[in-house]
């Protein structure tokens, strides 16, 4: 349930034009200079921009938390763990789509690519847990930031400023030496196999920034609504299915 909220969460955030490098990051930037010299709504906005992020990393740090205990205790579910938020996204807001009764927006064959993308990026950082250590697997979750500066630039064509590429290139620095730390053994619980489980989550960064930049697009150009119900159906579809193959 934890998933659920942090998918609801960042969600609207999507549509609010509040996350870096969205679809509205330059006009929203414009508002809030404007703001800034008017004093009107300013302070407002940008506290609720940090309530948001504050909320949404206390859910990520829950999930990593738990997930990582689950590894620990030696059992092996990393498609399960996220199955409960697909069902869960799937009942509340594909009820609220039923009582719309319109066509989509979107075809479904591109939410059920999101939802694929998604499903196998929880279970990429899931199955790290196994391998490599919490901090390790929660600062390489940080490498979606890089392809997802590629993949909104080459695809959606956001711009971004010298200033956002030069903290993107300090935290990929920073990651890097994550790796090097764990090739070279550092930590008595580093894992079973770090370098192994610094890869899958890296893996997992790439289909979640592919996940992330098709859901940012959907939420903020077609429907919000519609983008939870799809994706926690098509996302419940597939993990069942592939639980139980």
């Amino acid at each position: 349930m934890v998933s659920f909220y942090i998918t609801q969460i960042t969600s609207i955030v999507y549509q609010l034009d509040l996350l870096p490098g969205s679809f509205g990051s330059e006009v929203q930037g414009r508002k809030m200079k404007v703001d800034m010299k008017s004093g009107r709504n300013f302070p407002w906005r940008t506290l609720y921009l940090i309530l948001l992020g504050q909320v949404l990393s206390l859910l990520l740090a829950l999930t990593t938390f738990f997930a990582s205990l689950i590894a620990a205790l030696g059992v092996d579910t990393p498609i399960t763990q996220g199955s409960s938020s697909y069902l869960a996204a799937a009942l509340i807001y594909g009820g609220i789509l039923i009582y719309r009764r319109h066509k989509l927006l979107v075809s479904w064959y591109w939410y059920l690519l999101l939802s694929f993308l998604d499903v196998h990026g929880i279970f990429l950082f899931n199955k790290a847990y196994q391998f490599t250590s919490i901090t390790s697997v929660t600062m390489l979750d940080c490498f979606a930031l890089l392809w997802v500066i590629i993949l909104s630039r080459v695809f959606i064509g956001t711009r971004y400023t010298i200033c956002q590429f030069l903290g993107a290139a300090i935290c990929v620095a920073g990651l890097a030496l994550v790796i090097l730390s764990d090739i070279g053994g550092g930590g008595d619980e580093g894992g079973s196999k770090p370098i192994l489980g610094d890869f899958l989550v890296i893996a997992g960064t790439v289909f979640y920034a592919l996940s992330n930049v098709g859901e940012e697009f959907c939420a903020k150009k077609r429907d919000r609504i519609e983008l939870m119900a799809m994706i926690g159906v098509f996302g419940f579809l597939i993990s069942v299915l592939e639980m139980y193959p």
